[in-house]
């Protein structure tokens, strides 16, 4: 596996990311990755070559933590990169905001939780309106002093509250994101156009979650209809699973770059889901780690097949001119 540069943090990565939001995630009551699973998944992962883990302080309410922490324990911790989030509290239920007070009390439960002295990446969860940035970016700064945080980056924000947070970090001399996060994949890019734009422009790195639209991007749904949100799924997928599913993941676009996805995957003997995640990793303006998740070993080795995959520039811009109708209209999300 030949690693990548992370934006500006000098640190070496796998090009992609385990993502580990479903250890300890139950969905309409069904527990989507159980502690074993989940020890099977990051020994596959980096048996394959993978440093990058994703997690956060509330996924599986810390259990997602807890077993990285456990598998940790009997590994280098140098040998690989970790990055979590804070913002929602696993401690108060008062404090789930990104006060000074709520940063510094969550970021001591995740490192408590992954048995480690410091997180590599600790990403903000979500821009909090409520807080100042400047007293969330002071916090961080103070963590990043003591040692407890190597690099701060933000998830799901406005493209103008990057840009404010950067502009921040810059005048008051407090250290700056240099990873994002932001909801991105091959059928959903005009819609964080300008976010993309700010990390290009900053040289951020970006680590997208959802890299697949929560598996549409699989290929494993058929439409069965002529409405868009009429399909045919699969017993145990995220559109059972999950109530969310249709209105965060379906659109007419979606149906428009999956026949994209689809004929591309049949021309370099891929499957759909392999070239979804390669055509992230092929961003040209900025380094682009998605972050991939599966319920089993086999989905995670089929995901991590994308790094064997080579696009053309004209496979590549196809699925780019699949969002727009013959008349250069872009279809509709919703």
């Amino acid at each position: 596996m030949h690693y990548r540069r992370l934006g500006t943090t000098g640190l070496q990565v796998s090009p992609l990311c385990l993502g580990t939001w479903r250890f300890g995630q139950e969905s309409n009551g069904v527990l989507e990755t159980d502690r074993e699973t989940a020890h099977d998944l990051l020994s596959a992962f980096a048996d394959r070559g993978g440093n990058f883990i994703d997690t956060a302080n509330g996924y599986g309410d810390g259990d997602s933590e807890r077993w990285i922490g456990e598998w940790l324990a009997e590994r280098d911790r140098e040998d690989y990169v970790v990055a979590s989030k804070c913002f929602w509290s696993t401690v108060s239920r008062f404090q789930e905001n990104l006060s000074k007070k709520n940063v510094r009390a969550e970021v001591k439960g995740s490192l408590e939780r992954l048995g480690t002295d410091y997180l590599d990446v600790l990403y903000l969860h979500r821009f909090d309106d409520e807080t100042p940035i400047e007293q969330t970016l002071r916090a961080v700064d103070d963590l990043v002093s003591d040692g407890k945080v190597h690099y701060v980056g933000l998830s799901t924000a406005d493209a103008w509250k990057l840009t404010k947070g950067l502009w921040k970090a810059d005048v008051d001399n407090y250290e700056a994101f240099t990873v994002t996060q932001p909801l991105f994949h091959a059928a959903y890019y005009e819609d964080v156009a300008e976010y993309l734009d700010v990390c290009a422009d900053q040289d951020l790195a970006v680590c997208p979650y959802s890299p697949l639209a929560g598996g549409f991007l699989t290929g494993k749904y058929d439409r069965a209809g002529e409405d868009t949100y009429d399909l045919d799924a699969p017993e145990g997928t995220r559109a059972q699973l999950d109530d969310r599913f249709l209105d965060y993941y379906v659109s007419e676009r979606g149906w428009h770059v999956l026949e994209a996805v689809r004929e591309i995957a049949d021309e370099c003997d891929a499957s759909p889901a392999q070239v979804a995640i390669r055509w992230l990793i092929d961003q040209p303006d900025f380094d682009c780690v998605p972050i991939i998740g599966a319920r089993t070993v086999d989905q995670l080795e089929e995901n991590l097949g994308a790094l064997e995959v080579d696009l053309s520039d004209e496979q590549f811009d196809r699925i780019l001119e699949a969002r727009y109708d013959e008349h250069g209209k872009l279809y509709r999300t919703g």
